[in-house]
């Protein structure tokens, strides 16, 4: 792993529950040794990419984030193009709805949003990274990704998230081969014990892969009409998505259910 590797490693390490991390947690959170993470923050610390607060002098992210951000967002707004989408989706499932994108060899939520139907729902982190082998988001992007990525994902050690984890290669090419049939992913328990979850992939203007919206519910409060609901909705929204964002369905994509 290169140093832009290693320093951007650090940065992952952060999220909503985990604002701030002290030089000693981010030495045990990413296993390299303490010199060299007080180097890779330092470094970071002076491009304002995090910066260090409290009597403890503990790291968060800084404020060159909110910079690339607001660009980001300027050039293309596709978290309120898609969050729009998002609430259409919890609001016709009843159930947690997000989106998350392909960002290297891992998945990123983007936006989400929630139904306020259940008091009980699955919940999200913001920027929360999914694992392409362990959710249905990830089975739906690599189901629909080129051969040498999925080679290249699969061929790497498989953490078991849970123990509905699937971390068998061949099982997983399975899995794939009946997304590509019905263009929707389908996974119980893989991420989160207890959550079932739907997702279709979304594509660019080449008709390239880049993420996927997906719907997440309770196992116990699934069966055969929610699971129908959702399947219809989700990829609707899906597809709907793809076309907002100015993307194209691959040829021979199962268009069933589209709106």
């Amino acid at each position: 792993m290169g140093t832009v590797s290693k320093a951007l490693s650090l940065l992952g390490h952060f999220n909503r529950a985990r604002p701030q991390i002290g030089l000693s947690d981010m030495t045990r959170l990413s296993g390299l040794n303490k010199a060299t993470v007080h180097r890779l923050l330092t470094e970071l610390a002076e491009q304002g990419f995090v910066e260090q607060v409290g009597s403890g002098r503990e790291y968060r992210l800084g404020p060159a984030f909110l910079r690339l951000a607001a660009l980001r967002e300027a050039a293309v707004p596709m978290r309120e193009v898609s969050l729009k989408v998002l609430h259409e989706l919890s609001a016709a499932t009843g159930e947690t709805a997000h989106l998350s994108l392909l960002q290297g060899d891992q998945l990123s939520t983007l936006a989400y949003a929630y139904s306020p139907v259940h008091g009980t729902r699955v919940t999200m982190e913001d920027a929360e990274v999914l694992n392409l082998h362990a959710t249905s988001s990830g089975l739906a992007v690599l189901a629909f990704s080129p051969p040498d990525f999925v080679d290249k994902v699969l061929s790497a050690p498989l953490v078991a998230k849970t123990p509905d984890t699937i971390t068998d290669p061949d099982q997983l090419r399975a899995r794939l081969s009946a997304v590509r049939e019905t263009g929707i992913a389908e996974y119980v328990g893989g991420f989160e014990e207890d959550v079932h979850s739907h997702a279709v992939p979304i594509f660019d203007a080449t008709q390239s892969v880049i993420g996927a919206v997906a719907v997440a519910a309770p196992v116990a409060r699934m069966n055969a009409d929610l699971i129908a609901t959702i399947r219809t909705e989700v990829k609707r929204c899906a597809l709907d998505l793809t076309r907002l964002l100015g993307g194209f369905l691959p040829d021979g994509f199962n268009r069933e259910n589209a709106a």
